[in-house]
């Protein structure tokens, strides 16, 4: 005779509330993550534009509100403390708008690529990408644009920007990489728990976006809005933008959310899924 567990024995009620505080397997968050991605490599054209266009000039928040929050804190030591928090307002009204973040992607949609590759999907992968990606900066450019105007912004608020911008101008395309990869694999940490962390999203993202910017990471996204905000001011060049700041933050993104980030996790449930295959 079958021996009983005592899950058994307890009331259905009980039981429910065991079963919605386990913690999910790794291969199932794999799992939730490739049909969200799966959903994203068929989305069409006209979404993905204005999704990404959105997402560009919205996330661009972060950048105006670390200025604002720097600002209001003056000379206090504690100022990089708390100017880091407002980096973290255009992530939360991003990623909880479900907008489409370039950074977001190189697990989301990398994940469906590892699961079943095939070349047709390959070249989803690419099409998505570069359609957020640029739509993305198209964003940041209207933003950067918006916050360098007199009528929109306090002269106050701007000598704030430009503190912020002077410093991403600064960093040569060697440090710019470098200081990407960790932006990178804390973006796709974030992709990554959020089915953990569903009814606890708001703390979850602005926990992790904060050290992104407390730690001095590049963000290819929020910096394209910083560099074009220098840009326009004339504090940096179209080269300095490209080749200095744009490609080598984006390829240390990259790195770190897929070469990294992804690349272990996959290898952590591939053979479970090569199990449940069979």
């Amino acid at each position: 005779m079958k021996e009983k567990n005592f899950v058994d024995e307890l009331p259905p009620t009980e039981r429910r509330i065991l079963h919605q505080n386990e913690s999910m397997p790794p291969y199932i968050i794999f799992e939730i993550i490739r049909q969200e991605g799966e959903e994203e490599l068929v989305r069409p054209l006209r979404a993905l534009i204005f999704s990404g266009l959105a997402a560009g000039i919205f996330v661009s928040f972060s950048f105006f509100f670390r200025a604002v929050f720097n600002m209001h804190m003056g000379d206090s030591q504690f100022a990089p403390i708390v100017s880091s928090l407002g980096y973290t307002v255009g992530f939360l009204i991003v990623i909880l708008g479900r907008m489409q973040l370039f950074t977001e992607n190189p697990i989301t949609t990398m994940i469906p690529l590892f699961s079943e590759f095939s070349f047709q999907r390959l070249l989803k992968v690419i099409r998505l990408w570069s359609i957020v990606f640029f739509f993305n900066i198209v964003g940041t450019t209207i933003a950067a644009l918006f916050f360098a105007c007199d009528y929109a912004v306090s002269p106050e608020i701007q000598a704030a920007l430009h503190i912020i911008a002077d410093d991403m101008t600064t960093l040569p395309a060697i440090d710019n990489i470098f200081h990407g990869i960790p932006a990178g694999i804390i973006i796709a940490a974030l992709v990554w728990t959020a089915p953990q962390t569903k009814n606890f999203r708001f703390i979850t993202i602005t926990f992790f976006v904060y050290f992104i910017a407390l730690g001095d990471f590049s963000h290819v996204v929020v910096g394209s809005c910083e560099m074009a905000f220098a840009v326009i001011d004339g504090d940096a060049s179209f080269t300095d933008y490209f080749f200095r700041f744009l490609i080598p933050t984006g390829v240390g993104n990259i790195i770190g959310g897929t070469g990294i980030f992804t690349m272990i996790i996959y290898n952590q449930v591939s053979q479970r899924l090569k199990h449940n295959k069979n």
